[in-house]
């Protein structure tokens, strides 16, 4: 049986449209046939190349979300027909010392979907079991695919962050994280505020549960913040270094800047800022699976959506180049028609 993926065969090279024979499970694995899969900035890894140690041709994408067609030997914990999402995380292997310390986000042998292995853009692709969230019934594949990336991502940062219902707790950034992250704010009982550049985010930041707004581009930041007794965390989506280091002043006394977006420049960070008020920065990894699952879980709870824009699989270049435009609105997602 053949099936469609869109492979990358070089560095820098160009997404190919090719034929396949549909890869069959190894022990620990299961078969998923895809039905849709998010663009994420950090496909970028593998169109150029920068990821060490890859390995071409590649199929990208990590967010995928499908039904589970064949198990592999040794596989438990999920039948087949089951609907699941596979994110960033993609396995761990359970007893190196980070696994046996329950660090399973940091396994010295762990897997990234669609980097050190082949991921969602395709028809079929094999994920190992430890890498499985299941779909709660109701969440279809187009809502639930950025989710199990960008969702959990902020998700995941924010429930862990220390900071407590009624709290302020700033997102910097109204991008495809950001979004996501000012919903997820608001739905957990934090004071949100929402920060980004103009004004013309500020109806929709409102819109998704932000309690204030900060245009950075007409307000100094770290001023606005102060003037509201300080941000318990801010969670910094955005890919500006200078962007977070003008945020760090607005932190409260034991603030902290909880980063998920990865700037390629380094951070500046005065040293003053930190110590005059015990702040710090942190930085924050996805998830794993079952984080993942209780994003899914929380976001159907909750009301909590991705805004997307869709294409089918055939179009992966041109949706690509829309999420590195910058001018998706918010997440871009695949589609397979399975």
């Amino acid at each position: 049986m053949k099936m469609r993926a869109i492979q990358i065969s070089r560095s820098n090279g160009p997404f190919e449209l090719v034929e396949r024979d549909v890869p069959e499970p190894g022990a620990g694995a299961v078969r998923i046939k895809v039905e849709a899969c998010g663009i994420c900035h950090s496909d970028s890894l593998v169109k150029s190349g920068a990821m060490p140690g890859l390995q071409y041709p590649r199929v990208p994408g990590h967010e995928v979300v499908g039904t589970v067609e064949a198990l592999g030997p040794g596989v438990t914990g999920v039948t087949q027909g089951q609907r699941v999402g596979v994110g960033w995380h993609g396995g761990y292997c359970g007893h190196c010392d980070a696994c046996r310390r329950g660090d399973f986000f940091a396994c010295r042998s762990g897997r990234i979907t669609g980097l050190t292995h082949d991921g969602g853009y395709a028809d079929y692709m094999i994920a190992h079991s430890s890498a499985l969230a299941i779909l709660p019934e109701g969440l279809g594949a187009i809502e639930a695919g950025p989710l199990v990336c960008a969702g959990v991502t902020t998700f995941n940062a924010l429930r862990n962050s220390g900071a407590r219902p009624g709290e302020t707790v700033a997102i910097l950034g109204i991008g495809g994280l950001g979004h996501l992250g000012v919903q997820f704010a608001a739905k957990m009982g934090f004071k949100t505020l929402a920060i980004a550049r103009g004004s013309d985010k500020e109806a929709l930041a409102k819109k998704l549960g932000a309690h204030q707004y900060i245009d950075s581009q007409a307000q100094d930041v770290a001023a606005e913040l102060t003037k509201l007794g300080g941000a318990k965390v801010i969670l910094a989506t955005v890919t500006n270094a200078d962007a977070m280091t003008a945020a760090l002043g607005g932190l409260g006394i034991h603030g902290k800047l909880l980063v998920v977006g990865a700037p390629h420049e380094p951070l500046k960070v005065p040293a003053l800022v930190l110590i005059g008020g015990r702040r710090s920065i942190m930085g924050w990894y996805s998830g794993t699976a079952i984080d993942s699952q209780d994003t899914l879980e929380f976001s159907l709870l909750a009301g909590v959506k991705a805004m997307t824009e869709v294409f089918p699989l055939e179009r992966a270049a041109e949706a690509y180049e829309r999420m590195m435009s910058g001018k998706a609105r918010f997440r871009v997602v695949l589609t397979t028609g399975r």
